[in-house]
């Protein structure tokens, strides 16, 4: 017992630390990319244009329609068969971001479409163009709505970043990998590292609460 207390003690900062330095900054940069991703893709699919609404429904259902981990054993894994090597971060970076895109595109296109067409029209009659009317005044009002789903979102994205552990990227989950490696306890060692991502969530809950509540301040009754 003395000896597992000893190991659970050498192996939290370790692996605190990799999520400090590896699993959220992962996290946070592909939702960040993810998300421009995705409001591209909302955009597209609301844009009137059927060859534009065609591609974004194309990608959406491709993001949507296969595994996290398929895909990003065909980024890191398959892609050197076609002459294109990708290193883990970039991968891994590049498939959350991919996939955050797919998911969090009909998210914020349901939110958009939400605001009353009355919004439109109230933009156009003060002599806003268009775009001008979606980022001055739908955008706003379709992100309090948006909220909730994308926060729920990114939640399930710094989980899935263990995923990244296959190709190598050194998470926190590769970590406590490597440590069961020298140690065989891999019960003692998982169970941490599933604390840890558990300590983060609620972290990211309460942020999430707390972020709601302002902005359910700024909604008219």
């Amino acid at each position: 017992m003395d000896s597992n207390w000893q190991l659970f003690l050498d192996s939290l900062w370790p692996l605190t630390q990799a999520a400090i330095t590896a699993s959220i900054p992962l996290a946070v940069i592909s939702f960040a990319i993810g998300l421009a991703v995705a409001l591209l893709m909302a955009l597209m699919r609301i844009s009137g244009s059927k060859v534009l609404s065609s591609i974004a429904r194309v990608y959406i259902s491709i993001i949507r329609g296969t595994p996290l981990l398929v895909q990003l054993f065909v980024i890191f894994y398959g892609m050197p068969s076609i002459g294109l090597t990708i290193d883990p971060w970039p991968s891994a970076i590049i498939v959350f971001s991919l996939n955050t895109g797919g998911y969090c595109a009909e998210i914020l296109r349901a939110a958009i479409l939400s605001v009353p067409a009355g919004q439109w029209e109230a933009g156009y009659t003060v002599g806003m163009s268009r775009t001008r009317t979606l980022y001055r005044i739908i955008l706003p009002q379709a992100a309090r709505v948006a909220v909730p789903p994308l926060s729920n979102s990114f939640i399930s994205l710094v989980k899935d970043t263990s995923l990244a552990s296959i190709i190598l990227v050194g998470e926190m989950f590769r970590k406590a990998q490597e440590i069961t490696a020298v140690t065989f306890e891999f019960m003692l060692l998982y169970c941490t590292a599933a604390g840890i991502y558990w300590v983060i969530c609620l972290l990211l809950s309460a942020l999430q609460n707390s972020l709601e509540g302002r902005l359910e301040k700024h909604v008219a009754k």
